[in-house]
């Protein structure tokens, strides 16, 4: 059974009023409160004994590496335990600020172009473990104004596969919605596709309508295979009566899929996979592809080119599929999409420099 801290909380103060628990758990959630000391509003008895029995936050912050374009700022957290995760702030185009929580320290799925995923895997989040991340950039950004917005988002796209910590998530995502005020149409869960997972997000009365993207990434078996070592035999046509399943249940409501896909340079961005792709997104629907440059990681793979990219999107587009591209960001250090590994600020900036003599040698081969 999970236990939150708001459940924690109202039972501590059982022997309270309804009306002293409710102000603690306003309280938590005040982006203007550091601690228990600062919420003013209860009285200081009261303060003292939540302050002894409820820690305020779950982490411990270790460092927050601003990106140099003034976008992105990577949190590296220390769990009780003495683990390390990753969290990510993001300034979108349009000004909204958006968070990327992880919900396990490491990951199982080994995917061979994240960094996550050669962690290996070391345990879930709890529920209040992935709500104070954006919890703590709240407070992030109450301490520094000159960093201007709230945060409006959340993406599920941190370290670690969403649907595998499944109560942990869906309480997480309780949270967000009911306490902080982030509807479900502004939260996004990634996952690697986790079928029997994703049919019980359909089935399940208390999995919120957040919005659902899948890590795609080739619609060639034999690709997929070899990119994601938890893909199997006849995944593709389990994921088809999926979404088959999920548009059928939100069938009066305007509802997409995003399939997420990495662009690999001689990998999976040849027109053979494009038109693999175009395929399996007219057999499935109302999806789109959200087309995704590789980030540089260990492991020798390589980003497709522009000129690469430009053509495999033109070709989706001009077969009538929908084809985003996402935008880069935080790469300089180490926080765009596939690099969160929990790194020390020093390894961060060894990969920094890594990553950028690598992007250069791209540009210059493209040039």
């Amino acid at each position: 059974m999970i236990e939150t801290r708001e459940e924690r909380i109202r039972a501590l103060l059982a022997d309270e009023s309804a009306f002293r628990a409710r102000q603690a758990v306003e309280a938590l959630f005040s982006p203007a409160n550091a601690g228990w000391d600062e919420a003013t509003a209860l009285s200081k008895p009261l303060r003292e004994r939540l302050a002894a029995e409820i820690p305020w936050n779950a982490f411990r912050e270790i460092a927050v590496l601003p990106s140099m374009k003034g976008d992105t700022w990577k949190a590296l957290l220390e769990t009780g335990d003495g683990n390390r995760i990753e969290t990510v702030l993001m300034r979108n185009s349009r000004g909204q600020l958006t968070v990327c929580v992880s919900t396990q320290v490491g990951c199982a799925m080994a995917c061979t172009f994240c960094a996550t995923g050669k962690m290996g895997f070391s345990r879930n989040l709890m529920a209040d473990e992935i709500v104070d991340q954006v919890r703590f950039f709240n407070g992030y950004l109450a301490r520094h104004p000159e960093t201007e917005g709230a945060v409006t988002n959340i993406v599920f796209m941190g370290m670690g596969e969403p649907l595998s910590n499944y109560e942990q998530v869906r309480a997480a995502l309780r949270t967000f919605i009911d306490r902080m005020g982030i509807g479900p149409t502004r939260i996004t869960v990634s996952t690697v596709g986790l079928v029997p997972m994703l049919t019980r997000t359909l089935d399940d009365p208390e999995w919120p309508p957040v919005r659902l993207a899948v890590s795609l990434h080739s619609a060639d078996p034999k690709t997929r295979r070899e990119l994601m070592p938890t893909s199997y035999e006849g995944f593709l046509d389990k994921l088809a009566e999926w979404t088959e399943a999920y548009f059928r249940k939100f069938s009066e409501k305007r509802r997409h899929l995003t399939f997420e896909y990495i662009m690999l340079k001689d990998v999976n961005d040849t027109d053979a996979h494009a038109d693999a792709l175009i395929r399996f997104a007219r057999r499935v629907g109302k999806v789109r592809i959200n087309l995704i440059p590789y980030n540089i990681t260990e492991g020798g793979l390589s980003k497709s080119t522009e000129e690469t990219i430009e053509r495999f999107q033109s070709r989706l587009k001009a077969a009538g599929v929908v084809a985003t591209r996402r935008r880069t960001m935080g790469d300089d250090i180490a926080a765009a999409c596939g690099q969160l590994a929990a790194n020390t600020p020093q390894s961060t900036n060894i990969q920094n420099t890594k990553s950028q003599t690598e992007h250069k040698t791209q540009e210059a081969s493209v040039a």
